[in-house]
């Protein structure tokens, strides 16, 4: 069993209350739009960090985090870019990623809008973790934890904060 912090969009933002939600995490994973490579820096402090590159990353973040990840967690499978859209409205290339990786969860950034869906024609569990930094058009700041038991996907918490 291991507990998961989700995060995306903190265009180069972390700050102690986003790293105290993902105290006893044993992974977080970053679905791009880091910024900076400091920010992979805090989230390591608490847990090892998963994470892609987004289209606002520069050329140290993008070395570093490649456009896709695609793992396996205990029993389930896992993938993760920064632009993949949503179910019903994904992305091209989200779509053959999909078709060849067969996630059990599928996760995206980038629209800085929290979505949980569950995608039943592809027979997976759709995450946007919405936007923890503090650019963009978001007035609250938002990341996401669950935990992962065996094949089961459980206890997923949304947190949210006012931006400043």
């Amino acid at each position: 069993m291991i507990k998961v912090g989700i995060v995306s969009d903190t265009h180069g933002h972390t700050d102690d209350k986003l790293l105290k939600f993902f105290e006893g995490c044993g992974q977080i994973w970053h679905c791009g739009d880091i910024g900076t490579v400091a920010v992979i820096a805090a989230l390591e402090t608490v847990a090892p960090v998963i994470a892609v590159h987004g289209n606002i990353d520069g050329t140290e973040t993008r070395w570093n985090n490649p456009l896709f990840q695609s793992f396996k967690i205990e029993e389930v499978s896992v993938l993760i870019t920064h632009i993949g859209g949503y179910p019903g409205k994904y992305s091209p290339e989200a779509r053959i990623l999909i078709e060849k990786y067969k996630p059990k969860i599928f996760l995206a950034g980038h629209s800085h809008i929290l979505k949980v869906i569950p995608d039943r024609k592809n027979d997976l569990l759709f995450i946007n973790p919405g936007a923890a930094g503090i650019s963009g058009f978001h007035l609250v700041r938002t990341a996401i934890r669950l935990t992962i038991d065996g094949d089961k996907i459980k206890d997923l918490e949304v947190a949210e904060w006012q931006r400043k």
